[in-house]
């Protein structure tokens, strides 16, 4: 019998249902009730003139606000609920559950990256797939709380992977369950700071803001317990108001990566981190600093790009994300020499194979006498991967930053053929399976949580499978380094 913490990998997409009525704004209340006395339905979804969701109305609203004070001329955009909640087609399923069980609704919209409606979800439906021990589950999940129950939290993002990797569900569709649930913690780390500091007289945000998640958590591939990379986008404001906006934002920066540390983030040691304020910017200094890292591609600037170039919205407005987005590309549409110079950083990194297909371990020279003897399958494995999807993906002007969704699209590009996309999906799929399962390991045994892997606890199918793997990493690294470098000669 499957297990029901499978739950865990559904996606909204899979349970809505079509949005039986979607109309303008400007539509009257009067032919609005026609529609839906017809559609026999309790609800309308009001949108704007880019078709993007508006509003929401429900039988509630027909029943206490239109029945009573409209004559059925006005438009619908007068008595809708707006700003309406909704999920995103991709988003988890059990996102829909918690929010819809939290608020009391029967059902919500669901929307494509576009914010425009494609249909709806509704509670019943999406409870239907969960069974009633998986309640506790999601629950816990999604709890809203201090940074202890947030620590609640990370424990059960540990039991729900390691169920689903019995399960057999691909390790890269846990990585992005554990990804959405950490960027979860990172939201309610906000709200929850935002409201003690206007409690504590600091007031609202005074301007509005992004959160950005880096590295990993914004391609969607954290493991257990990622770092922090995050940063700020604050909106433009006048250079006399920075005595008063700064502050606020550093006091913000400081709550959230402390929270973010005691829940179980630890801090960068990089310092890519809110607090630093090469990642706190208004979006014209964000402007600004893409155009110095182009100009002057230095060596920090180019190790930098492994980080910055996978970012995703975390909070607040995602507008500012996708702007930088597209500021970031155009940058490097103007200065390729800065994607050949993150080429040049990246090739130094190895990959574990050697003469013969002989594994490359560590020797424990340098101190960590504990690795000697395995592979570290995140530096000479999937970051070499990574790192050499990211740069075809940038240089094609691509926008996924999952690596898989960058693999996808460079197929359907034609840059990748039909064996070396398939080559490279199956590479990262049993690289990252084979960390996922040690690092679950390692946390069972209260062991340091790691990215090693000795050779002799793998099987000979999954050795067999790791060394075309890394052959398909070595041939695609050669690949990139010839076209990088022969665009410079």
């Amino acid at each position: 019998m499957q297990s029901q913490t499978k739950i865990f990998s559904r996606l909204v997409g899979d349970y809505m249902r079509p949005a039986q009525i979607v109309i303008p704004a400007q539509t009257s209340v009067g032919e609005m009730l026609g529609y839906m006395a017809g559609a026999s339905t309790t609800s309308a979804l009001i949108t704007d003139s880019d078709g993007r969701l508006l509003g929401l109305i429900t039988e509630q609203d027909v029943a206490r606000r239109i029945a009573l004070r409209c004559d059925g001329n006005e438009p619908v955009s007068s008595v809708m609920t707006t700003p309406v909640e909704a999920v995103r087609s991709d988003d988890f399923l059990y996102r829909a559950i918690v929010r819809m069980r939290r608020f009391k609704w029967r059902h919500m919209p669901v929307v494509d990256n576009d914010e425009r409606p494609v249909g709806e979800i509704l509670l019943n439906d999406a409870m239907a797939v969960a069974a009633e021990q998986t309640i506790h589950q999601i629950d816990l999940v999604a709890r809203e709380g201090d940074v202890d129950g947030l620590r609640e939290v990370k424990a059960a993002q540990v039991e729900i992977a390691t169920q689903l990797l019995r399960d057999h569900v691909p390790a890269p569709e846990i990585q992005g369950l554990i990804t959405d649930i950490n960027q979860g913690i990172h939201r309610r780390i906000v709200d929850a700071q935002l409201a003690a500091m206007a409690k504590e007289g600091w007031g609202a945000p005074p301007v509005p803001f992004t959160l950005l998640i880096m590295g990993s958590g914004g391609r969607g591939e954290n493991f257990l317990m990622p770092d922090q990379d995050n940063g700020f986008i604050l909106d433009d404001y006048d250079d006399e108001r920075h005595g008063d906006i700064d502050p606020f934002f550093i006091e913000l920066a400081e709550r959230m990566t402390r929270d973010l540390n005691t829940v179980g983030f630890p801090f960068c040691n990089g310092y890519v981190m809110a607090t630093n304020p090469l990642w706190r910017k208004t979006r014209s200094q964000w402007r600004e600093q893409l155009n110095i890292w182009g100009r002057r591609r230095s060596t920090i600037a180019v190790q930098l790009a492994d980080i910055f170039y996978d970012f995703a919205w975390g909070y607040g407005r995602t507008s500012f994300a996708r702007e930088l987005r597209r500021e970031a590309n155009a940058m490097l549409h103007k200065n390729p020499a800065y994607l050949q110079a993150i080429e040049a950083e990246l090739y130094e990194y190895g990959v574990a194979l050697g003469w013969f297909g002989r594994f490359i371990t560590e020797t424990g020279k340098d101190g960590k006498k504990e690795h000697k003897g395995k592979i570290n399958l995140k530096h000479a494995g999937t970051l070499p991967l990574v790192g050499s999807i990211r740069l075809l993906a940038l240089r094609e002007g691509i926008e996924e930053t999952a690596t898989l969704k960058r693999i996808g699209a460079l197929h359907a590009a034609g840059v990748l053929g039909d064996n070396e996309a398939d080559y490279l999906r199956g590479a990262f799929n049993h690289i990252t399976f084979l960390l996922l399962r040690q690092q679950l390991s390692d946390y069972r045994h209260d062991r340091k949580v790691g990215n090693h892997v000795h050779p002799n606890q793998l099987t000979k199918r999954e050795k067999d499978i790791l060394v075309d793997s890394l052959k398909a990493i070595v041939a695609l690294k050669e690949r990139v380094h010839g076209e990088f470098t022969g665009d410079i000669f």
